[in-house]
């Protein structure tokens, strides 16, 4: 049996607007070897705007 989360990395998601990291999140790297983009909440902006994941 594989370990668990042996391919689960946490990254931080950074807001394209206002360039706050608010969101932590967690994904698969062997599913998804590209950066994730989410549109989700910021509490600074106020509004949903696109998150990019950090470097």
């Amino acid at each position: 049996m594989a370990k668990k989360g042996e391919a689960r990395e946490n990254t931080t998601l950074v807001c394209t607007v206002c360039n706050n990291e608010t969101k932590r999140t967690e994904k698969n790297k062997r599913n998804t070897p590209e950066r994730l983009e989410l549109k989700v909440y910021c509490p600074k902006c106020r509004k949903h705007t696109l998150h990019k994941e950090k470097k």
